[in-house]
């Protein structure tokens, strides 16, 4: 099982010292949806950067940030600084900390990793070379993220199988009190028959049918049979290797669609406060859901 949290990075030299670094960051998100960040000299790469990460990710909203840096020894030629530009930068980030009443202090080093502050002569991005540099960053982030979105993925199925247990065990306590109730629900109605003194016989075929009748709408033997039903899908969907996120996500609406059922159905001071908590324990079950793969 896998989150759809995580983050990676990739990093990789080409030309003697031109570096290709790539980071990626995912969060849930119901299809897979993928940006990417780059400078202008990279905008041309993105669809090879979306293929790549479509091979590592079924789901969540990924985001893949691109930077390129060319080092003086570089064959692509010595890194220029656009000072016009970086003065500008400089003297916005100076005005906006003045604003939020901060210190004119800068991070100058930051502003220049910006698009455009740094330059140097043009990079062949049809070179081979560069391909290989680039597909080995972005597949070492997206390997990297992959990795952490496991790690997340076996906390959340553990935390997901405790929660299924819970809502077994609570089960367990609402069958046998549900079974009471077609029985509980004929005597309230012979009483209230006793009650008002009316003549009418045990075996009368009218009273009895509308003791089944009554009965019958009390009797959850199939929700409760359905919800058994629910929790061995849960198991095997906890079990797959596969993605599963969707199926949960749709197996929890059915949960909570047979639980209202036998609550509607069960109404009493037994059933009743089971059926809060196992729908209390469901949301929040529901919740962990939204992060799976």
């Amino acid at each position: 099982m896998f989150s759809m949290t995580g983050f990676g990075r990739g990093e990789a030299v080409f030309n003697t010292d031109c570096r290709l670094t790539a980071e990626i960051s995912s969060v849930n998100r119901k299809q897979l949806e993928i940006r990417v960040i780059a400078p202008p000299e990279l905008a041309s790469q993105e669809s090879v950067v979306r293929r790549i990460v479509a091979e590592y990710f079924n789901r969540g909203a990924v985001q893949v940030r691109l930077n390129m840096y060319i080092g003086t020894g570089s064959a692509s030629g010595s890194p220029r600084i656009d000072e016009a530009l970086l003065d500008e930068l400089i003297d916005g980030a100076i005005d906006a900390r003045r604003r939020a009443g901060l210190t004119d202090a800068v991070a100058v080093e930051t502003l220049m990793t910006l698009p455009g502050v740094i330059s140097g002569a043009e990079t062949d991005v049809e070179d081979p070379v560069f391909h290989e540099a680039l597909e080995r960053a972005v597949t070492d982030a997206c390997a990297a993220c992959r990795d952490m979105r496991c790690r997340e993925g076996e906390a959340l199925q553990s935390d997901l199988r405790r929660r299924g247990e819970v809502l077994r065990e609570l089960l367990g306590r609402l069958e046998p009190e549900c079974a009471k109730l077609p029985e509980i629900a004929k005597k309230r109605l012979l009483g209230k028959l006793a009650d008002a003194a009316l003549p009418v016989k045990p075996d009368d075929e009218t009273l009895v049918r509308e003791l089944l009748f009554y009965a019958d709408k009390s009797d959850v033997a199939e929700e409760i049979t359905r919800l058994k039903s629910h929790f061995s899908q849960l198991e095997g969907f906890l079990s797959d290797g596969r993605p599963s996120g969707r199926s949960l996500d749709f197996l929890a609406q059915e949960f909570f669609r047979e639980i209202i059922t036998l609550g509607n159905k069960a109404a009493s001071p037994s059933v009743s406060p089971l059926v809060v908590a196992f729908k209390s324990e469901l949301e929040k079950m529901r919740e962990q859901i939204q992060n799976v793969e």
